[in-house]
């Protein structure tokens, strides 16, 4: 479902999510007297359901629904620690370090946009792959995959959306004017899934993957930038020449002559040479990403340092990539903050409010005994071999974010998956679940990317539907297979 589609108050999907929530307070269950935990299972069940149903409905924006926690979470005492014990329980996974890891990552991004560092880049890829039909929708996917490793993807999506319509324009063009749209569609769905599968790869390329490293984390088990990226960016690179063969068979026989150089040679030239804004910033991230990918042997050091404090990679990433937005902020070029403080007003803060439910979520759901109960009543999970519990999490979750939030998918999944497999699966399952959510590539209302390129007027349903559930199901399965063969290894 696309992030903050909708701004508006729906009345009776609110009313909904409140009748459900009272149903499940009030009606007698096992929930209402769970051993040592009494009735707070069923106090969480109630408030969770509340927040799925208005989170797929989007009966309010999905960050305001975030916030319900901070209210509902002490209110009825899910945590069991009285009531400011439980206010502090519960607004902490707001502050989690993986909060600032994703803000400092959305500030180098603002920077990167700023000054069209990822639109450079987008277009030296597409320059190297080539611009016959077949390397086109090549150098469209990996470009958009690429930047989408860095920056969120609805903007990675906004950025080439522009560039793909002008190579379909000239292309038409140099036709007489004909429609190409197969090839139209195919180049548009190109960005779509591009922007998808890129932000799988990198520990900060889309939300889910911070809340699963936040939970992780929680448990007690670190999972550092290196890590993250041997798992999920060997993912992406299986995963785009399966996406580029069905974008390739979307496009047959839409044959046209000419080439798209000249669209990609007039954007290049239209950027003109990198400029001292554009230079700092690349070297910014340059050394970002190096300590990211170094994080694991720098807490290692760090740690002894500061005895009073547990020091975990998270909080090592975390403050790498404030420090590197602060810097950014600092560092001028052509009279102007290199970060400036009106691109900083272009960036989803409100994704962190969404975090930071999402991580809320997950804790009264675990503390309040819910999710013992819910892995309890899943327990013929575990029973099953540990490549069954994988695809089993795998093929559910993506099902699930075809017609929800993936953050909210998986801030609902992840606590119960924690519960429900074996010791031995359960970071397999729970890693091939974040995978999962974020395969989504049948329906406009899927991602925001399916959202934007369906604006183009090129892309249509039935179409993308038939390609794309065959899409969501194939990479649930490699997400499987992956993640049982590699998570053991590397976690």
């Amino acid at each position: 479902m696309a992030f903050g589609a909708s701004h508006s108050v729906r009345p009776r999907a609110l009313a909904a999510g409140f009748a459900l929530a009272a149903g499940v307070l009030l009606v007698p269950s096992p929930l209402h007297h769970l051993g040592e935990f009494g009735d707070r299972p069923a106090r969480a069940a109630a408030i969770a359901l509340l927040m799925a149903t208005w989170w797929l409905t989007e009966a309010l924006p999905i960050y305001w629904t975030a916030c319900v926690p901070v209210v509902a979470f002490p209110l009825l005492g899910v945590f069991g620690r009285g009531f400011f014990g439980d206010l502090l329980a519960t607004l902490s996974p707001y502050v989690d370090p993986y909060i600032f890891l994703f803000a400092g990552g959305m500030g180098i991004a603002a920077a990167m946009q700023s000054w069209d560092l990822h639109r450079r880049l987008a277009l030296a890829i597409l320059s190297a792959i080539g611009a016959h039909p077949r390397g086109l929708l090549a150098g469209v996917l990996a470009a958009t995959a690429f930047v989408s490793l860095w920056i969120s993807n609805t903007a990675t999506a906004a950025m080439m959306l522009p560039i793909g319509i002008a190579l379909v324009a000239q292309l038409e063009s140099k036709q007489g004017g004909k429609r190409l749209a197969r090839f139209g569609m195919a180049l548009m769905l190109a960005i779509a899934w591009g922007s998808n599968l890129g932000g799988i790869g990198t520990k900060i390329g889309t939300a889910p993957n911070a809340q699963f490293a936040g939970f992780l984390e929680q448990r007690g088990t670190s999972i550092s930038f290196l890590q993250f990226g041997a798992i999920g960016l060997p993912f992406v690179v299986v995963m785009l020449p399966i996406a580029w063969l069905f974008l390739v068979r979307m496009a047959k026989g839409d044959d046209w002559q000419g080439d798209a150089r000249d669209v990609i040679r007039r954007e290049r030239r239209e950027l003109g040479p990198a400029g001292r804004g554009e230079r700092v910033v690349l070297t910014v991230f340059a050394l970002t990403a190096a300590l990211w990918i170094g994080s694991k042997p720098l807490t290692a050091w760090l740690a002894p340092q500061v005895h009073a404090f547990k020091l975990g990679s998270a909080h090592v990433e975390g403050g790498i990539a404030v420090v590197a937005a602060l810097a950014l902020m600092l560092l001028r070029s052509e009279g102007r903050a290199v970060l400036p403080l009106r691109a900083l007003g272009g960036v989803p803060w409100e994704t962190l409010l969404l975090l930071g439910g999402g991580f809320a979520m997950a804790a009264g759901i675990q503390e309040s005994g819910l999710s013992r109960w819910m892995g309890a009543e899943l327990g013929a999970i575990a029973g099953l071999p540990p490549l069954g519990q994988i695809l089993v999490a795998s093929l559910a979750t993506v099902g699930i974010s075809a017609v929800a939030s993936n953050t909210a998918t998986i801030a609902v999944m992840l606590p119960v998956l924690a519960e429900a497999a074996s010791p031995a699966a359960r970071n397999a399952v729970l890693f091939a679940a974040t995978i999962a959510c974020s395969c989504d590539f049948a329906l406009p209302v899927g991602t925001p990317p399916n959202a934007i390129v369906f604006g183009s007027g090129y892309v249509r349903i039935p179409v993308m539907a038939r390609y794309g559930a065959l899409l969501d199901v194939i990479a649930a399965l490699v997400a499987a297979l992956w993640c049982a063969l590699a998570v053991p290894r590397l976690l």
